[in-house]
C-alpha cells in the first residue's frame, strides 16, 4: 500500500538508561493521571452544569477534550513500553498516533487563539458580548477549529504515508512525530518539509501572533480599571494564560520550523515534552480551576458522584 518494507518501528523513548526507567514511569504516570482527571472534570462539569453552557466554557470543554486525546494518544503507549520493554509499534499504529497527535496539535493552537478572541470581546466589548459571541458564533468557531485541525492532520499524515521507509526503523523519540519519521525516510522529503514549514508559519506563528494581539488589547482595557485589586486579578489571569500559551507555541515553532537534517533528537525530545505533556496538564489549572464558576461546577459533579 505504501511501498514500504518497514512494517513496524522501534521507539527508543526518552532515555536508554535502565536506572531512570522506573523514575520516569512514575513521573509520567502521575502527569497522565493529573492531565486526564483534570480535563475530564472540566468536560463533565461543563456538560452537567447548565450555567456553564456559555461560549467561554464551551471553548474550555473543547480544549479539555483535545488535551485528553493528545495525552492519551502518546502517554499510555510510552508507559507500556517502559513497563514491558516492548518498544515496537506497528506501521499502522504509528500512522494513527501521528494523525491524532497532529490533529490535537492543530486544534489546540487554533483554540488558544479562539479563546483569546472570546476574552477580548468579553473585556473590551462587555455590553455587546452576548450579541457577538452568541450560540451560532460559538458553533461556527468550534467548527472552524475542527476543520482546520482535521485538514492539517490529513495533509501531514497523507504526505508521510506517501514516503518509503526502507530501514533503519528506529525512531529516536518517545512517540511517532513528523521530524523523526522524515529523518528515517529513504524518499525525498522536501515536500513534507515545505508543508510543515507552511503549517508552522500559518498555524503556530500566525495563531501566536493573533493571541498576543488579543491580549495586548485586553491589557490596554485592564489599564482603565480603576481599582488596584481589579487590575491585579486581571493581570494575574492574563499573565498565567500567556505563560501557558508561550510554553505551547514556542516549542512547537522551534520543532517544526527547521529542516529534517538539523534535528537534534536528544534535545528535541525534552522540547516536545513541553507541548505534549506539560501544557495539557497545566491547562485545567490555569484556565479552569482558578475560576469560581468552574469550581462550583466541579463541586456539583463531586456531590453527584457521592450520591
Amino acid at each position: 500500500m505504501n511501498h514500504s518494507v518497514v512494517t513496524e518501528f522501534l521507539i527508543l523513548g526518552l532515555t536508554q538508561s535502565p536506572s531512570l526507567q522506573g523514575i520516569l514511569f512514575v513521573v509520567f504516570l502521575f502527569i497522565y493521571l493529573v492531565a486526564l482527571l483534570g480535563n475530564m472534570f472540566i468536560v463533565v462539569a461543563v456538560v452537567y452544569n447548565a450555567s456553564l453552557h456559555t461560549p467561554m466554557y464551551i471553548l474550555l470543554l473543547a480544549l479539555a477534550t483535545v488535551d485528553i486525546i493528545c495525552t492519551t494518544t502518546i502517554i499510555p503507549k510510552m508507559l507500556w513500553a517502559m513497563l514491558t520493554s516492548k518498544k515496537t509499534i506497528s506501521y499502522g499504529g504509528c500512522m494513527s498516533q501521528l494523525f491524532f497527535f497532529t490533529w490535537s496539535l492543530g486544534a489546540e493552537m487554533v483554540l488558544f487563539t479562539t479563546m483569546a478572541y472570546d476574552r477580548y470581546v468579553a473585556i473590551c466589548f462587555p455590553l455587546h458580548y452576548s450579541m457577538i459571541m452568541n450560540h451560532h458564533m460559538c458553533v461556527a468557531l468550534v467548527s472552524i477549529v475542527m476543520v482546520i485541525a482535521v485538514t492539517n492532520s490529513w495533509v501531514h499524515t497523507g504526505l508521510i504515508l506517501r514516503l518509503n521507509f526502507c530501514g533503519p526503523n528506529t525512531i529516536d523519540h518517545f512517540f511517532c512525530e513528523i521530524p523523526p519519521l522524515l529523518a528515517l525516510s529513504c524518499s525525498p522529503v522536501r515536500v513534507n518539509e515545505v508543508m510543515v514549514y507552511v503549517a508552522d508559519i500559518t498555524l503556530a506563528v500566525g495563531d501566536f501572533a493573533l493571541t498576543c494581539i488579543s491580549y495586548a488589547f485586553i491589557v490596554a482595557a485592564i489599564l482603565h480599571i480603576r481599582t488596584a485589586e481589579g487590575k491585579r486579578k486581571a493581570f494575574s489571569t492574563c499573565s498565567s494564560h500567556l505563560i501557558v500559551v508561550s510554553l505551547y507555541y514556542c516549542p512547537v515553532i522551534y520543532t517544526y520550523i527547521r529542516p529534517a537534517s538539523s534535528y537534534t533528537f536528544e534535545k528535541d525530545k525534552v522540547v516536545a515534552a513541553l507541548y505534549t505533556l506539560v501544557t495539557p496538564t497545566l491547562n485545567p489549572i490555569v484556565y479552569s480551576f482558578r475560576n469560581k464558576e468552574m469550581q462550583t461546577g466541579i463541586r456539583n459533579v463531586v456531590s453527584l458522584l457521592k450520591l
